[in-house]
């Protein structure tokens, strides 16, 4: 990440969860995700933010409210990526947001477009792998 503030906001995010703090971690990322100056950031760094707390580890089962917020503020920005790139790593992410939402029928038709684009490229990515298991979750 090359952005100084958005560098500094999620560091301080990560710490929060470091500390247990989950609601307040969530929190920062909603208010980071749903914010004006989001769309400001460069590509990469708006989706390694995203990726950072999409695939955390760690995250209450079932979601908190806090967590529910956060994923449906990542909705606007996930959607805005993965449709401007095609990237079935944006996709996986934006399905992965919905099933956190409440949202599986839509998650999985993300997932099956993001897996049929993975098996063009590479059928035996890791990506791929990680896409069939998502489907067959659903």
């Amino acid at each position: 990440m090359g952005d100084k503030v958005l560098v500094e906001t999620i560091k301080g995010i990560v710490a929060a969860a470091r500390s247990g703090e989950m609601d307040a971690a969530f929190a920062g990322y909603r208010a980071l995700f749903s914010g004006p100056a989001f769309t400001g950031y460069d590509e990469q760094d708006r989706r390694q933010a995203l990726r950072i707390m999409v695939h955390a580890k760690g995250v209450p089962d079932p979601p908190s409210p806090a967590m529910i917020e956060a994923h449906r503020a990542a909705l606007g920005p996930l959607t805005a990526l993965a449709s401007a790139s095609g990237d079935p790593a944006d996709q996986e992410m934006l399905g992965m947001c919905l099933v956190v939402v409440g949202e599986p029928e839509r998650a999985g038709e993300v997932f099956r477009a993001a897996l049929a684009v993975e098996r063009e490229r590479n059928l035996q990515s890791d990506l791929c792998g990680a896409l069939m298991k998502r489907v067959s979750m659903l």
